[in-house]
């Protein structure tokens, strides 16, 4: 069943997924929004779809084995599929996998049960990779067993808090921040746990990441002044800090957005500043000469915190969702956030590099088809054909009746 949203409030929503898929759709699935001062969990039986070329919304049902209602989970769109993985229902931390296959009429979700090697523990705030048929993790938010926790390194094992389990015997359990990396193979259906090199990131969560060829990239996430910018070389396992040669570095944050935008480019936007104020700046690396560029947007005015953003035509990157008001007040004692967010639920286009000349022509007859048919109309009817066959890419609206 598809229908359009009865008002945008439906499409509302923060840490939700989305991706680019087919025809210049966006798909946006799960995440929350803030009614009467009450976070409330959107539904897992729905996905939204948006035709990118006309701005039209409809919603499909989903039925199979739906995941709970999440928060803080990851998902990953992979060769035609939606994988989603972890996160919090609002009492307990998952490590369940679910999936659903969207190249199908239906949409059936599937509980990922069968798979070989270790389930990595329960985690949010985590990122994720994909790189071929493999979903890469990296980081969150984490539970192990107080074993476990010694047997780390401080420096791979941030604890924020302890708690203890009865199951027999008293069990202790430790939460807080890792910087492991865990990949599950989509074809082999196989968890494993890589072995790294190098020097990995800090323990994080809530950070952005990004695949460039075989590398993938990783920043923000922690309090340090400046945005930090980690490559995990996805063949060798080997991990490297990279120190920008640009003279401006990007503010630190987190809860912000890193896309591939270009052959060898990643673009930041927005996120949560380290004063606890949501961010509306945009920012491109290059990875191959280590240098930041600040950028400009038409969207000066929709700051954005827990979005998502994606690759669309042309290198456009697609915002989507998010808070515009989060804030954040710190003293010595207590966190306070602002308890009346504003979600957002429209679709921000932001241009980061110069369009083909194709796309121009195409934005112009799409804002002058009108003008432009009544001339055509003029013209005898075989070359009006002629023509209307040679210009039907760039404009649908042109098509002859």
């Amino acid at each position: 069943m598809a229908r359009v949203p009865a008002s945008t409030k439906e499409l509302e929503r923060s840490t939700h997924t989305a991706f680019v898929h087919g025809d210049n759709t966006l798909y946006v699935w799960g995440g929350f929004q803030v009614c009467a001062n009450e976070e409330i969990t959107l539904p897992s039986d729905e996905i939204w779809l948006c035709d990118l070329d006309s701005g039209k919304w409809q919603r499909r049902e989903m039925g199979g084995e739906t995941p709970p209602l999440l928060v803080g989970f990851c998902g990953s769109y992979v060769n035609g599929s939606l994988y989603v993985f972890a996160g919090y229902d609002g009492q307990t931390y998952s490590n369940q996998m679910f999936s659903v296959d969207l190249t199908q009429h239906c949409y059936l979700w599937k509980k990922v049960l069968t798979t070989k090697g270790t389930t990595p523990s329960p985690r949010n705030k985590h990122s994720c990779w994909v790189h071929g048929d493999r979903l890469i993790y990296f980081g969150g938010y984490v539970c192990k067993t107080l074993r476990e926790a010694r047997n780390l390194e401080s420096t791979n094992f941030i604890i924020e808090e302890m708690n203890w389990l009865t199951i027999g015997d008293v069990l202790f359990r430790c939460w807080g921040w890792h910087n492991e990396v865990d990949v599950f193979n989509t074809f082999t259906a196989t968890w494993s746990v890589p072995e790294t090199k190098g020097q990995p990131p800090l323990p994080r969560g809530c950070h952005a990441s990004a695949v460039v060829g075989n590398r993938g990239y990783v920043c923000g996430g922690v309090e340090s002044a400046e945005l930090d910018m980690y490559c995990l070389d996805l063949d060798v396992w080997h991990w490297t800090q990279i120190a920008a040669l640009s003279c401006r570095v990007p503010p630190g944050r987190s809860m912000h957005t890193l896309t591939l935008n270009a052959d060898h480019s990643l673009f930041v936007f927005g996120g949560l500043g380290l004063d606890g104020e949501t961010l509306n700046d945009s920012w491109q690396f290059d990875t191959l000469a280590r240098e930041w560029r600040e950028t400009t947007h038409t969207h000066s005015d929709k700051p954005r915190v827990c979005h998502t953003a994606c690759l669309g035509s042309d290198n456009d990157v697609i915002i989507f969702g998010g808070s515009s008001n989060l804030s954040i007040a710190m003293d010595s004692i207590t966190m306070l956030t602002c308890p009346s967010q504003t979600h957002s639920g429209d679709v921000l286009i932001i241009q980061t590099q110069p369009y083909p000349l194709f796309r121009l022509c195409e934005d112009f007859l799409g804002s002058n088809s009108e003008v432009f048919s009544q001339h055509l109309h003029r013209l005898p009817a075989k070359l009006r054909a002629k023509i209307y066959k040679r210009i039907s890419f760039f404009s649908k609206s042109l098509a002859p009746t």
